[in-house]
């Protein structure tokens, strides 16, 4: 099943339980996967893309996945 909902900043730091600051630094840093889509100027991905991302983050062993 493919979950096409766009999240923003917000909606990934809840995922990775950071603040969105911490998210918009990965991004500057070239840490996070491009924006599936832009809108009025703000990103926004895909939640698989996002859940991809973290499931290929070195040390995500512990973390959560819903």
């Amino acid at each position: 099943m493919t979950d096409r909902r766009l999240w923003s900043y917000k909606e990934i730091a809840a995922h990775i339980r950071v603040q969105p600051d911490t998210v918009r630094s990965y991004r500057k840093h070239g840490l996070l996967p491009d924006p599936d889509h832009v809108e009025g100027g703000k990103p926004y991905w895909y939640a698989d893309t996002v859940r991809a991302w973290v499931a290929s983050r070195p040390g995500n062993r512990n973390r959560r996945d819903d």
